[in-house]
């Protein structure tokens, strides 16, 4: 809305300057600048501190009267609910009466044909002030700056320095792990961190929700000590491995990476692909017992994606295969099957093909909120896609950056990709080029926060790194591991990042984004 991208003729101002694009205050070096920061600005805890001043003024018992006049609130007084309504005067005769004058008094006005023009063109240039609808003060709202002296708030940040690994989980086999879905939600059945290794075993590690709030959901003084992940106890006592491990063939071409898995929300199933047999594959993880197999493509499904949940589990799924294209798919979260009907669940039907790829889809990334299903292939530029199937555009990448590998989009509507070599770009939901930055790291997983300001990195030099996802400017390095990082994921209070190491363990990282934003000020 800042930008005259189209080239309108916007006229000339009386210096003879051209209007064109909307000026910025100095602060924003770019309309995306200015957008991210006020946004920032009014979705701060201190602006939720201050909301219910706001709600009096606007709505409540500061808009009309003696407050109102302390508080430098006062309007015009046609502005005011309840002192014209244009929709009564109905009087043909009142609308032509031709002397342009009226009388005031403190309880009358009579009202003329140039009065009630004058009234209307100062209620469309001006508007008009909203229903009174309190009389007493607001509240204020409950506000993370009001808990930031209890211990361990999710949302504040500590002064004194936590170490950076929490924990090393180890398992019995050394098969490198490369997908990890760390759904930690209290209210969930089982709060877990579902591992698979490139043997395909996968584990159901316990989530015990260590970090929070004393009265908080989740928080218990039994758990108070322990360390936040259980191993399955399937796999550390070798007792039910039959039960873990997935033996249906794959494609033998196919690399198993963290693309090949997708685990539901409520950590129930397993969704697979790269079978030789062109399907994808949907697996209990309380039996491990094969449930659904899904075909749609006309060669190897060669990734996989998740959007959020909604209520009840529901979600889309996207699959992406060597026929390059893509299918959209609906996850019934009440049915645990893919497809609205369980009465035909051999033979469910994509909810959209997407099409405009040359060759084998390599990555894919959804987001219902946004509606958009943005996808890279073995080489070109990456694809956006409605959730519909029509193709938005194309995101062209800087020059040497041909070969898309990774892609994460945040809700926000800025798009992260990870091309080979360690080239990196964020791009807008509109197809700008916002950012680009080389590192010297075969990177084999990327990860944005929640709010889509940070992004975190890892790979073959076993090192995890946080950038600013706005500028890519680096917020934390963490020391380096002794092995490859393959797949990482965020518990939900994005206290603590999981990450699945090429040396068949996990590492459970203490992840402080607000200290290090806050820090990152400080320094620039």
């Amino acid at each position: 809305m800042f930008v005259n991208s189209n080239g309108y003729h916007l006229g000339v101002r009386e210096d003879e300057v051209v209007v064109n694009d909307v000026d910025l205050p100095p602060w924003a070096k770019k309309p995306e600048d200015f957008v991210r920061i006020n946004r920032m600005a009014l979705e701060s805890e201190f602006v939720s501190c201050q909301l219910h001043q706001w709600i009096d003024l606007i709505f409540g018992y500061k808009q009309r009267g003696p407050e109102a006049v302390r508080a430098l609130n006062v309007f015009h007084y046609l502005t005011y609910e309840g002192s014209v309504n244009l929709d009564s005067i109905t009087d043909p005769v009142l609308r032509e009466i031709p002397e342009a004058y009226f009388i005031r008094d403190p309880h009358t006005f009579l009202l003329t044909k140039d009065f009630i023009k004058a009234m209307e063109a100062q209620i469309q240039n001006f508007g008009q002030t909203p229903s009174q609808l309190l009389i007493e003060p607001h509240p204020p709202r409950s506000s993370a700056m009001h808990l930031c002296f209890l211990p361990q708030s999710p949302l504040m940040f500590k002064d004194q320095m936590q170490q950076d690994v929490i924990m090393v989980l180890k398992f019995p086999s050394n098969s490198p792990v490369t997908h990890v879905a760390a759904n930690t939600l209290p209210h969930l059945t089982i709060p877990a961190v579902v591992t698979v290794t490139c043997s395909r075993l996968f584990a159901v590690n316990r989530w015990h929700n260590t970090v929070g709030l004393r009265g908080a959901p989740g928080y218990s003084l039994d758990q108070a000590h322990h360390l936040p992940i259980e191993m399955d106890p399937l796999i550390a006592n070798n007792s039910g491995v039959n039960k873990r491990q997935i033996t249906d063939l794959v494609d033998q071409s196919i690399q198993i990476n963290a693309h090949c898995f997708v685990v539901t929300a409520d950590n129930r199933y397993i969704l697979i692909c790269g079978f030789w047999d062109k399907s994808f594959r949907v697996y209990s993880t309380e039996t491990g017992k094969l449930t659904q197999i899904v075909f749609g493509h006309w060669d190897v499904v060669t990734c996989l994606a998740r959007s959020e949940s909604y209520i009840g589990g529901d979600c889309y799924i996207v699959s992406g295969s060597r026929d390059a294209t893509l299918l959209l798919w609906y996850w019934s979260g009440r049915h645990h099957i893919i497809g609205d009907n369980p009465n035909s669940s051999d033979y469910p039907a994509p909810r959209a093909v997407l099409t405009g790829h040359d060759h084998e889809v390599v990555c894919v990334s959804v987001c219902a909120e946004l509606g958009l299903v943005i996808s890279g292939a073995k080489e070109g530029p990456c694809l956006v896609h409605t959730i519909t199937g029509d193709l938005l555009r194309a995101l062209e990448g800087p020059e040497n950056c041909l070969f898309p590998r990774l892609i994460s989009v945040s809700s926000e509507g800025h798009c992260i990709i990870y091309y080979e070599r360690g080239r990196f770009s964020n791009f807008s939901i509109n197809g700008k080029l916002l950012a680009q930055m080389e590192i010297n790291d075969s990177t084999r997983a990327i990860l944005l926060s929640s709010d889509g300001q940070n992004l975190v990195t890892g790979g073959d030099n076993g090192v995890v790194e946080v950038w600013q996802a706005c500028d890519f400017k680096q917020l934390y390095i963490y020391p380096g591991c002794d092995a490859g990082i393959r797949a990482m994921d965020l518990s939900h209070d994005q206290r603590t990042l999981i990450t699945g190491m090429a040396s068949g363990s996990i590492v459970a990282f203490n992840i402080d984004f607000n200290r290090w934003h806050y820090e990152h000020q400080n320094r620039y």
